[in-house]
């Protein structure tokens, strides 16, 4: 049960992250300092309230519901390692969902991280 725990920790941060970048890019965000503080926290709370943004928010909470419920089966030196799996998700929804760039420094530096991780789980 305490890798179910991991699993849904990595998915629910994984969707937290991939959700609000693509809602930012989506909704063309960016910051107008133009306007004025007023304007500004207007534009802020249109961004913070919107609903699929939220969701990622409340992704993170969940996942850190999780993170608690892994704590209480493994050691954090064992499980933290796992968490790296994140980035491989990041990677590859990015790249086929999002339409962000694929790179070979990308590949290396994520085939590095894997290496890693077997290495810290297994000695």
């Amino acid at each position: 049960m305490g890798y179910l725990y991991v699993i849904f920790t990595i998915l629910f941060t994984v969707y937290g992250q991939v959700i609000l970048k693509w809602r930012i890019s989506d909704l063309n965000w960016s910051l107008d300092m133009t306007g004025g503080i007023g304007k500004m926290i207007v534009s802020y709370m249109k961004f913070l309230f919107d609903p699929l943004i939220f969701s990622g928010f409340i992704s993170a909470f969940i996942a850190s519901v999780f993170w608690m419920l892994a704590m209480t089966k493994f050691e954090l030196t064992y499980a933290y390692p796992f968490m790296a799996l994140s980035p491989a998700l990041v990677f590859i929804i990015g790249i086929f969902v999002l339409g962000e760039t694929f790179t070979i420094g990308k590949v290396l530096g994520l085939l590095v991280i894997m290496i890693g991780i077997i290495i810290t789980v297994k000695v």
